[in-house]
Protein backbone atom coordinates (compact mmCIF):
# COMPACT_ATOMS: atom_id res chain seq x y z
CA UNK A 1 0.00 0.00 0.00
CA UNK A 2 1.44 3.21 -0.65
CA UNK A 3 -0.97 5.69 1.35
CA UNK A 4 1.23 8.03 3.83
CA UNK A 5 -0.12 8.79 7.09
CA UNK A 6 -0.55 12.20 6.40
CA UNK A 7 -3.12 11.59 3.02
CA UNK A 8 -6.44 12.54 4.08
CA UNK A 9 -9.40 12.03 1.39
CA UNK A 10 -11.92 15.09 2.65
CA UNK A 11 -8.18 16.83 2.46
CA UNK A 12 -7.84 15.64 -1.25
CA UNK A 13 -11.23 17.06 -2.19
CA UNK A 14 -10.48 20.39 -0.87
CA UNK A 15 -7.46 20.81 -2.57
CA UNK A 16 -8.97 20.09 -6.19
CA UNK A 17 -11.20 22.90 -5.34
CA UNK A 18 -8.58 25.06 -4.81
CA UNK A 19 -7.59 26.01 -7.91
CA UNK A 20 -4.18 27.70 -7.35
CA UNK A 21 -2.72 24.28 -5.68
CA UNK A 22 -1.11 21.93 -7.46
CA UNK A 23 -2.73 18.55 -7.02
CA UNK A 24 -0.25 15.43 -7.99
CA UNK A 25 -1.51 12.06 -7.24
CA UNK A 26 -0.95 10.37 -4.28
CA UNK A 27 1.28 7.67 -4.99
CA UNK A 28 3.76 9.70 -6.85
CA UNK A 29 4.39 11.81 -4.33
CA UNK A 30 6.63 9.67 -2.74
CA UNK A 31 10.04 7.20 -3.86
CA UNK A 32 9.70 5.85 -7.16
CA UNK A 33 7.62 2.85 -6.61
CA UNK A 34 9.40 0.56 -9.71
CA UNK A 35 12.37 0.84 -7.52
CA UNK A 36 11.14 -0.23 -4.29
CA UNK A 37 8.67 -2.45 -5.42
CA UNK A 38 11.58 -4.18 -7.73
CA UNK A 39 14.12 -4.25 -4.29
CA UNK A 40 11.42 -5.81 -2.32
CA UNK A 41 10.49 -8.16 -4.83
CA UNK A 42 14.07 -9.67 -5.63
CA UNK A 43 15.01 -10.11 -1.84
CA UNK A 44 11.63 -11.79 -1.34
CA UNK A 45 12.81 -14.26 -4.26
CA UNK A 46 16.23 -14.54 -2.57
CA UNK A 47 14.49 -15.53 0.77
CA UNK A 48 12.06 -18.71 -1.14
CA UNK A 49 16.19 -19.54 -2.82
CA UNK A 50 17.08 -20.15 0.69
CA UNK A 51 14.10 -22.15 1.56
CA UNK A 52 13.85 -23.87 -2.13
CA UNK A 53 17.13 -23.95 -3.31
CA UNK A 54 17.76 -22.78 -6.59
CA UNK A 55 14.99 -21.89 -9.38
CA UNK A 56 13.96 -19.94 -12.55
CA UNK A 57 12.54 -16.25 -11.61
CA UNK A 58 12.05 -12.69 -13.29
CA UNK A 59 10.57 -9.79 -10.81
CA UNK A 60 8.19 -7.31 -12.04
CA UNK A 61 6.54 -4.16 -11.03
CA UNK A 62 4.72 -2.11 -13.67
CA UNK A 63 7.96 -2.93 -16.27
CA UNK A 64 6.89 -5.17 -19.20
CA UNK A 65 3.99 -6.14 -21.10
CA UNK A 66 2.30 -8.33 -18.67
CA UNK A 67 -1.57 -8.15 -17.55
CA UNK A 68 -0.75 -7.13 -13.90
CA UNK A 69 -4.50 -6.56 -12.78
CA UNK A 70 -5.63 -9.68 -14.70
CA UNK A 71 -2.45 -11.75 -13.28
CA UNK A 72 -4.00 -10.31 -9.77
CA UNK A 73 -7.62 -10.95 -10.23
CA UNK A 74 -7.04 -14.29 -11.17
CA UNK A 75 -4.75 -14.85 -8.23
CA UNK A 76 -7.45 -14.33 -6.04
CA UNK A 77 -5.95 -10.88 -4.68
CA UNK A 78 -9.16 -8.51 -5.57
CA UNK A 79 -11.93 -8.26 -8.37
CA UNK A 80 -11.56 -5.90 -10.76
CA UNK A 81 -13.64 -2.44 -10.35
CA UNK A 82 -15.34 -0.39 -12.74
CA UNK A 83 -12.60 1.68 -13.06
CA UNK A 84 -10.50 -0.94 -14.36
CA UNK A 85 -8.35 -0.97 -11.09
CA UNK A 86 -7.93 -3.74 -8.97
CA UNK A 87 -10.37 -3.66 -5.37
CA UNK A 88 -9.32 -5.56 -2.40
CA UNK A 89 -11.17 -6.09 0.54
CA UNK A 90 -9.00 -5.02 3.55
CA UNK A 91 -6.84 -1.82 0.75
CA UNK A 92 -9.43 -0.97 -1.55
CA UNK A 93 -7.43 0.03 -4.51
CA UNK A 94 -4.63 1.91 -3.08
CA UNK A 95 -1.50 -0.39 -3.72
CA UNK A 96 0.98 -1.36 -6.05
CA UNK A 97 1.22 -4.44 -8.06
CA UNK A 98 4.14 -6.69 -8.56
CA UNK A 99 4.96 -9.97 -9.81
CA UNK A 100 7.19 -12.80 -9.34
CA UNK A 101 7.59 -15.17 -12.93
CA UNK A 102 8.73 -18.51 -11.76
CA UNK A 103 9.72 -22.08 -13.58
CA UNK A 104 7.76 -23.80 -10.18
CA UNK A 105 4.66 -25.58 -10.51
CA UNK A 106 2.33 -23.48 -7.36
CA UNK A 107 -1.31 -24.33 -6.55
CA UNK A 108 -3.97 -22.45 -8.32
CA UNK A 109 -6.19 -20.19 -6.49
CA UNK A 110 -9.43 -18.93 -6.49
CA UNK A 111 -10.22 -15.83 -8.08
CA UNK A 112 -12.41 -13.11 -5.92
CA UNK A 113 -16.26 -12.24 -6.62
CA UNK A 114 -17.37 -9.21 -7.63
CA UNK A 115 -18.25 -6.37 -4.68
CA UNK A 116 -18.84 -3.60 -7.08
CA UNK A 117 -22.57 -4.19 -7.11
CA UNK A 118 -24.84 -1.09 -8.64
CA UNK A 119 -22.21 1.24 -7.38
CA UNK A 120 -21.29 3.57 -10.33
CA UNK A 121 -19.74 5.99 -8.95
CA UNK A 122 -16.01 5.87 -10.36
CA UNK A 123 -17.40 6.73 -13.85
CA UNK A 124 -19.49 9.20 -13.05
CA UNK A 125 -16.68 11.32 -11.28
CA UNK A 126 -14.75 10.87 -13.69
CA UNK A 127 -13.18 14.38 -15.21
CA UNK A 128 -12.75 13.37 -18.93
CA UNK A 129 -15.57 10.92 -18.84
CA UNK A 130 -12.59 8.42 -19.84
CA UNK A 131 -14.18 5.46 -18.07
CA UNK A 132 -17.26 4.85 -20.94
CA UNK A 133 -18.86 2.11 -19.52
CA UNK A 134 -18.49 -0.45 -16.74
CA UNK A 135 -14.61 -2.11 -17.01
CA UNK A 136 -13.46 0.22 -19.79
CA UNK A 137 -11.52 3.02 -20.14
CA UNK A 138 -10.48 4.95 -23.05
CA UNK A 139 -6.83 6.06 -22.43
CA UNK A 140 -6.86 8.72 -24.51
CA UNK A 141 -9.10 10.71 -22.77
CA UNK A 142 -8.00 10.02 -19.06
CA UNK A 143 -6.01 12.61 -17.39
CA UNK A 144 -3.34 10.31 -16.08
CA UNK A 145 -2.05 9.18 -19.47
CA UNK A 146 -3.00 12.94 -20.53
CA UNK A 147 -0.31 14.36 -18.36
CA UNK A 148 2.29 11.70 -17.77
CA UNK A 149 2.47 9.78 -20.91
CA UNK A 150 1.27 11.41 -23.34
CA UNK A 151 4.35 13.57 -25.00
CA UNK A 152 2.67 16.12 -26.87
CA UNK A 153 -0.13 18.60 -26.35
CA UNK A 154 -2.95 18.31 -24.16
CA UNK A 155 -5.85 18.13 -26.28
CA UNK A 156 -7.63 21.35 -25.81
CA UNK A 157 -10.45 19.30 -25.16
CA UNK A 158 -9.67 18.00 -21.94
CA UNK A 159 -7.55 21.35 -20.49
CA UNK A 160 -10.49 22.51 -18.76
CA UNK A 161 -11.71 19.51 -17.17
CA UNK A 162 -7.94 18.94 -15.91
CA UNK A 163 -8.43 21.79 -13.09
CA UNK A 164 -5.25 21.78 -10.83
CA UNK A 165 -4.02 18.11 -11.64
CA UNK A 166 -0.32 18.00 -12.59
CA UNK A 167 0.31 14.56 -12.62
CA UNK A 168 -1.95 12.17 -12.58
CA UNK A 169 -5.36 12.54 -11.08
CA UNK A 170 -6.70 10.45 -7.90
CA UNK A 171 -11.06 11.09 -8.13
CA UNK A 172 -11.85 7.50 -9.05
CA UNK A 173 -10.02 6.27 -6.21
CA UNK A 174 -11.37 9.06 -3.75
CA UNK A 175 -15.10 8.61 -4.91
CA UNK A 176 -14.69 4.64 -4.16
CA UNK A 177 -16.28 3.25 -1.00
CA UNK A 178 -13.48 0.36 -1.31
CA UNK A 179 -11.19 2.71 -0.26
CA UNK A 180 -12.60 3.65 3.10
CA UNK A 181 -11.06 0.60 4.43
CA UNK A 182 -7.06 1.93 2.45
CA UNK A 183 -4.55 0.32 4.67
CA UNK A 184 -1.74 3.06 5.91
CA UNK A 185 2.15 2.41 4.23
CA UNK A 186 4.56 1.74 7.26
CA UNK A 187 7.57 2.14 4.58
CA UNK A 188 9.11 5.71 4.93
CA UNK A 189 10.37 5.31 0.72
CA UNK A 190 5.74 6.35 0.52
CA UNK A 191 5.94 9.38 2.66
CA UNK A 192 5.90 12.41 1.01
CA UNK A 193 8.89 14.69 -0.40
CA UNK A 194 8.80 18.46 -0.97
CA UNK A 195 5.54 19.10 0.36
CA UNK A 196 4.19 17.45 -2.86
CA UNK A 197 0.70 17.16 -1.13
CA UNK A 198 0.79 21.00 -0.04
CA UNK A 199 2.31 22.60 -3.01
CA UNK A 200 0.95 25.85 -5.17
CA UNK A 201 1.27 26.34 -8.86
CA UNK A 202 3.64 28.90 -8.29
CA UNK A 203 5.81 26.78 -6.07
CA UNK A 204 6.12 24.13 -8.31
CA UNK A 205 6.57 27.05 -11.59
CA UNK A 206 9.30 28.59 -9.82
CA UNK A 207 11.42 25.48 -10.21
CA UNK A 208 14.39 25.41 -12.76
CA UNK A 209 15.39 22.24 -14.49
CA UNK A 210 18.27 21.57 -12.33
CA UNK A 211 15.64 22.09 -9.32
CA UNK A 212 13.25 19.33 -10.92
CA UNK A 213 15.89 16.76 -11.54
CA UNK A 214 17.03 17.57 -7.87
CA UNK A 215 13.92 17.11 -6.31
CA UNK A 216 11.94 14.66 -8.27
CA UNK A 217 15.39 12.53 -7.83
CA UNK A 218 14.30 8.97 -7.18
CA UNK A 219 10.62 9.87 -7.85
CA UNK A 220 8.14 8.19 -10.51
CA UNK A 221 7.73 11.93 -11.89
CA UNK A 222 10.98 12.37 -12.82
CA UNK A 223 10.43 9.93 -15.68
CA UNK A 224 8.31 12.82 -17.63
CA UNK A 225 10.81 15.46 -17.92
CA UNK A 226 10.59 18.86 -17.27
CA UNK A 227 9.23 20.18 -20.34
CA UNK A 228 5.87 17.68 -19.69
CA UNK A 229 5.61 18.82 -16.04
CA UNK A 230 5.79 22.90 -17.50
CA UNK A 231 3.16 22.06 -19.87
CA UNK A 232 0.74 20.37 -17.33
CA UNK A 233 1.66 23.30 -15.05
CA UNK A 234 1.05 26.21 -17.61
CA UNK A 235 -2.64 24.11 -18.25
CA UNK A 236 -3.47 24.56 -14.42
CA UNK A 237 -2.46 28.23 -13.91
CA UNK A 238 -4.85 28.52 -17.64
CA UNK A 239 -7.49 26.91 -15.66
CA UNK A 240 -6.92 29.11 -12.32
CA UNK A 241 -6.88 32.42 -14.41
CA UNK A 242 -10.35 31.69 -16.13
CA UNK A 243 -11.54 30.98 -12.47
CA UNK A 244 -14.34 33.51 -10.93
CA UNK A 245 -12.87 32.58 -7.37
CA UNK A 246 -9.36 32.75 -8.05
CA UNK A 247 -8.47 37.03 -6.41
CA UNK A 248 -7.30 39.20 -8.66
CA UNK A 249 -3.82 39.79 -7.02
CA UNK A 250 -3.56 35.71 -7.45
CA UNK A 251 -4.44 35.97 -10.56
CA UNK A 252 -1.55 38.78 -11.30
CA UNK A 253 0.87 36.68 -10.02
CA UNK A 254 -0.52 33.51 -12.16
CA UNK A 255 -0.10 35.68 -15.20
CA UNK A 256 3.63 37.66 -14.35
CA UNK A 257 5.33 34.40 -13.58
CA UNK A 258 3.89 32.78 -17.67
CA UNK A 259 4.85 35.78 -19.09
CA UNK A 260 8.20 35.92 -17.97
CA UNK A 261 8.83 32.16 -19.11
CA UNK A 262 7.38 32.46 -22.21
CA UNK A 263 9.89 33.66 -24.29
CA UNK A 264 12.38 31.39 -22.92
CA UNK A 265 10.19 28.24 -23.23
CA UNK A 266 10.43 25.56 -26.26
CA UNK A 267 7.54 25.34 -28.44
CA UNK A 268 5.31 22.75 -26.85
CA UNK A 269 5.53 24.77 -23.31
CA UNK A 270 5.36 28.25 -25.15
CA UNK A 271 1.46 26.98 -26.99
CA UNK A 272 0.56 25.92 -23.44
CA UNK A 273 1.20 28.99 -21.50
CA UNK A 274 -0.56 31.10 -24.05
CA UNK A 275 -3.42 29.07 -23.86
CA UNK A 276 -3.52 29.79 -20.59
CA UNK A 277 -2.73 33.48 -20.81
CA UNK A 278 -5.73 33.93 -23.20
CA UNK A 279 -8.30 31.86 -20.45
Amino acid sequence: NYLSPEIDFDHEWQRLAEPTQAVVSMYARGRDYHKVMRNRLQEFAQRIEKQIGAFGYRVFTDSAPLMEVELARKAGLGWRGKHTLLLNRESGSTFFLGEILVDVPLPIDQEEDSHCGTCQSCIDVCPTQAITAPYQLDARRCISYLTIENPDAIPVEFRRAMGNRVYGCDDCQLICPWNKFAQRTALPDFAERHGLGRASLLQLWSWTEEEFEKRHEGSAIRRIGYTRWRRNLAVAMGNALADGEVSEIEQRSLRKALLACLPSSDSLVAEHIQWALDA
